[in-house]
C-alpha cells in the first residue's frame, strides 16, 4: 500500500479532527487521571527495569521473566492472565468498566546474547552458551524498558477502569530477537496461537521501541517505518591447495571477496533507491584453519533490508544471479539461501493520522518527530499485518545526547535513560484510550 497524496490528504485532515476531540472535556479528564497515575508509579516503573535488565533471559527462555510479569498483572486484579502462550508469553486482560472494543498493547521481553559493558551497578552478569560458545546476556536493545513501561501502563489503567469504554489486552512477547535454531516463536507462533482473535480479539495495537535519541522524544512514520529483515547464507566450494600455490586449486576465498563487492553494486547500481531504500549486507565470513593452505570452502552470512515488496522479490533473485555467475566465472561452486524474515513494519495511515497529535502531547518538546524509515527489522510488523497497528519509536539517550554520540541498540554499551520511561506509560495508555473512545464513538 503506497502513501499517495489522497492518503496524505487524509492524514492531515484526520489529524486536525483527532487534535480538536483530544482538547474536549471528556477527553480530558482520562487523560490529567493518566499524568497523574504515571507519576506516581514512576519509581516503581525504574525499579522494575533494574531488575529486568539484571536478569535478561534469552528468546523463548524467558521463564523468570514471564513469572515477574505474571505476578504483576495478578496483583492488579486483572481480568485473566494467561500464561506460557508461544512458550513463554503473557498475555493480561483488563476489562474497563463500560462496554467497549477491544485494542491491544504489546511489549517483547528477550534480552541478546552480548556481554554487558556499561559499568552500571544493574548491569547483567548472566552468562550462558549460545549456539555452543558461552557469552553473556545482556538487555542491549531495550527489552527491559519495553516491559517495564507495558508493567507501568498496566498499573495505570487497572487503577482507572470506571474511565476505559472497553478492554485493553496487554501482549508480553518472547522472542523478538528470533527463537533459537529449529524452534518457532515470537509474534508469529504468538498469531498462529490466536492472540488476535477469540472473546478479546483487538481492532487496534499499539507497540513501542526505544532508540537512542534525545531522552522523551517521540519518531513515528506512516506507513513503512522498519524495514523487511532477510536472512542470507552463501557457500563457496572451490578446490583445497597449498597456500605456495594457489594455481593448484580454486581459492574460495578469493571468489568470496568478489562476490561481497558485487552483491554492493546490486543496491549501487542495479536499482531505483529514489523509490525506497534497500541494504544488503555480509556480517560474517569463515573459511579455512592455516595461513599455507587455500581452503575447500568458505560460509558468509548477512542480511537483506529492503522496505518495498516487489523491491524484496527483485533483489533476492538478483543476488542468486549475481552469485552464481561470480562463482562460475571463477570455476568454484556455491549455495545460496535466502531465508524469509520479518515483513515491514507498517504504520496504518489512517489509524497513525488519529494518533498524531496524542503523540504530539506526550512527546518531550511537545512534537514528535515523523522520521525517515529505518533499516531496523522488528516482528511487531507480524501484528500490524494483520489488524491497524501503530508502532512508534521512544528516545533514550543520556541527557543532552543523541544518536551520534550514543551507543546503539545492541551494542554491549547501550543505555537507557530512565527519565523517558513515563513518556512510554503516557504515550501507550493515551493511544489506548484515545482509540478505544473513538471507536466507540462511530
Amino acid at each position: 500500500m503506497k502513501f499517495s497524496p489522497d492518503h496524505k490528504r487524509t492524514f492531515y485532515a484526520v489529524a486536525g479532527i483527532v487534535s480538536t476531540l483530544l482538547a474536549t472535556q471528556a477527553f480530558g479528564d482520562w487523560q490529567a487521571t493518566i499524568t497523574d497515575r504515571t507519576v506516581d508509579v514512576t519509581d516503581k516503573m525504574v525499579q522494575w527495569r533494574h531488575h529486568l535488565h539484571a536478569n535478561p533471559e534469552l528468546g523463548n527462555r524467558e521463564f523468570k521473566t514471564a513469572a515477574y510479569i505474571t505476578a504483576h498483572l495478578e496483583s492488579l486484579g486483572f481480568d485473566s492472565v494467561e500464561t506460557e502462550v508461544a512458550h513463554t508469553g503473557v498475555i493480561g486482560i483488563l476489562r474497563g468498566g463500560k462496554p467497549g472494543p477491544v485494542v491491544a498493547l504489546r511489549a517483547d521481553m528477550d534480552g541478546l546474547p552480548v556481554t554487558e559493558k556499561t559499568g552500571l551497578p544493574f548491569a547483567s552478569k548472566v552468562t550462558t552458551e549460545w549456539r555452543g560458545v558461552e557469552t553473556g546476556v545482556m538487555h542491549a536493545c531495550g527489552h527491559d524498558a519495553h516491559m517495564a513501561i507495558l508493567m507501568g501502563v498496566a498499573e495505570v489503567l487497572s487503577g482507572m477502569r470506571d474511565q476505559i469504554p472497553g478492554t485493553v489486552k496487554f501482549i508480553f512477547q518472547p522472542a523478538e530477537e528470533g527463537a533459537p535454531p529449529g524452534e518457532e516463536g515470537g509474534a508469529d507462533l504468538m498469531i498462529k496461537e490466536g492472540v488476535l482473535g477469540g472473546e478479546y480479539a483487538p481492532g487496534a495495537i499499539f507497540g513501542l521501541h526505544v532508540f537512542p535519541a534525545p531522552a522523551g522524544s517521540i519518531m513515528y512514520k506512516p506507513e513503512g517505518m522498519l524495514a523487511a529483515s532477510d536472512g542470507l547464507r552463501i557457500k563457496v566450494k572451490g578446490v583445497q591447495t597449498h597456500g605456495s600455490m594457489p594455481w593448484g586449486g580454486i581459492d574460495p576465498i578469493a571468489v568470496s571477496g568478489q562476490i561481497i563487492g558485487a552483491l554492493q553494486n546490486i543496491v549501487s547500481r542495479q536499482i531505483d533507491i529514489s523509490n525506497a531504500p534497500a541494504v544488503v549486507t555480509i556480517g560474517s565470513i569463515n573459511g579455512g584453519n592455516r595461513g599455507n593452505i587455500i581452503p575447500e570452502e568458505v560460509e558468509m552470512t548477512g542480511t537483506i533490508r529492503t522496505f518495498d515488496p516487489a523491491m524484496r522479490r527483485d533483489v533476492h533473485a538478483r543476488i542468486e544471479k549475481m552469485v552464481a555467475k561470480t562463482a562460475e566465472a571463477w570455476g568454484a561452486s556455491v549455495e545460496v539461501t535466502i531465508d524469509h524474515g520479518y515483513p515491514v513494519t507498517f504504520n496504518d495511515p489512517e489509524l497513525t493520522a488519529e494518533m498524531s497529535g496524542v503523540l504530539d502531547r506526550v512527546s518531550a518538546g511537545g512534537k514528535a518527530i515523523v522520521t525517515k524509515p529505518i533499516m531496523g527489522a522488528e516482528d511487531f510488523s507480524y501484528f500490524a499485518n494483520e489488524i491497524p497497528g501503530l508502532f512508534i519509536g521512544l528516545g533514550v539517550a543520556k541527557d543532552g545526547a543523541g544518536p551520534m554520540d550514543s551507543a546503539p541498540n545492541h551494542s554491549p554499551y547501550f543505555y537507557v535513560n530512565d527519565t523517558a520511561l513515563p513518556v512510554g506509560v503516557e504515550a501507550l495508555s493515551n493511544l489506548a484510550l484515545t482509540w478505544l473512545n473513538l471507536a466507540e464513538a462511530e
